[in-house]
């Protein structure tokens, strides 16, 4: 299961049965899971027919003939990842927290960490293109909002910025309407922005 402190957790598992597993204890906020979350260490139960833990969780697990568990929780760069194992005899996961399991978890929360930055940089480089596109376009604008009110170029761009902001349009499409009109006609509203 996958947390990033919303409300939304997302889960994979490997066998139908467990799905409910999962479910019953994000919807009650008791078993493993929700236990693993809260103390940031593993939570085990060794023989769930013995276990005095988690009613609804271990009544689900035992009709699903689940006998021993264990939940594993990763944190990193604001995601934690926990997985949980699930064995039909008692006992037989006590030694899952420091082996193979243990990797496998750190490969997947260093997996998701990484496409994580992976897909915020690909957003910047996206919101980066298109303020260049939109650059020459801006640059213009001051220069006709420059002749107009007879500025410089950083009051040009405040009233263009005041503009965007008071109309809730964008600062590129502000400017293209400022280049597209060459001015003409926003003479006096440009006067009275930059008063």
């Amino acid at each position: 299961m996958v947390s990033e402190g919303g409300p939304e957790r997302p889960a994979a598992v490997t066998h139908p049965d467990l799905a409910a597993l999962v479910s019953v204890q994000l919807r009650s906020g008791d078993g493993p899971i929700p236990a693993a979350l809260e103390r940031g260490e593993p939570v085990d139960s060794a023989d769930l027919l013995r276990e005095e833990r988690w009613p609804a969780y271990r009544a689900m697990a035992l009709d699903s003939g689940v006998r021993s568990s264990v939940t594993i929780p990763f944190r990193r760069s604001g995601l934690t990842v926990t997985l949980s194992l699930y064995s039909f005899r008692p006992g037989a996961l006590e030694d899952a927290p420091h082996g193979p399991a243990r990797a496998l978890g750190d490969l997947a929360v260093t997996c998701l960490v990484r496409d994580r930055s992976y897909r915020a940089a690909l957003t910047e480089l996206d919101q980066l293109g298109a303020a260049l596109r939109t650059r020459p376009v801006v640059d213009q604008a001051c220069g006709i909002v420059m002749h107009v009110l007879g500025c410089d170029a950083d009051a040009a761009f405040g009233v263009l910025r005041h503009v965007s902001q008071t109309t809730q349009r964008k600062l590129s499409d502000v400017a293209s309407a400022v280049v597209d009109t060459r001015g003409r006609g926003l003479e006096r509203e440009l006067v009275s922005l930059s008063d």
